[in-house]
Order: structure tokens, then C-alpha cells, then sequence
């Protein structure tokens, strides 16, 4: 179950991404996080991803972090 919410949400931080011409690079760079962190979020492969950390992203993003967590 959890694992599945994590996917979406990374989906949607890649959807964002890319949706913003952005390289994972860049991104993370805005986001102050490492690209491979990135990635793992992107993939949904980091199952214990703090909320704050999905902010900082959303921020970079320039885009609500209730986006992120909506279904």
C-alpha cells in the first residue's frame, strides 16, 4: 500500500520535472539534495521520505506540496 503511494508521488515529481524541462541534476541542485537521493525518490524506491523533504522538492518545483499528496 505504502509502497504504491511512494511510486505516485515520485511519479509526480518526475512528471514535474520533465514537465519544466529539468534534468535530474538541476533539480536536485534547486533542491539541495544529492541526484541519486533524486532518483530514488523519482522511482519510488525510498520508502521512509520525510515530509519536509517533499516540500523542499515541491519548492523547487515551484508547486504545492499538496499536489504531490493528492491521489
Amino acid at each position: 500500500m505504502f509502497a504504491t503511494r511512494y511510486k505516485k508521488i515520485g511519479a509526480k515529481i518526475l512528471y514535474n520535472r520533465r514537465l519544466q524541462g529539468l534534468t535530474q541534476e538541476q533539480l536536485a541542485e534547486k533542491a539541495n539534495i544529492s541526484p541519486s537521493y533524486l532518483s530514488k525518490i523519482e522511482h519510488g524506491l525510498y520508502s521512509n521520505l520525510p515530509l519536509t523533504t517533499l516540500w523542499i522538492i515541491a519548492a523547487a518545483l515551484g508547486i504545492d506540496s499538496n499536489e504531490l499528496l493528492k491521489e
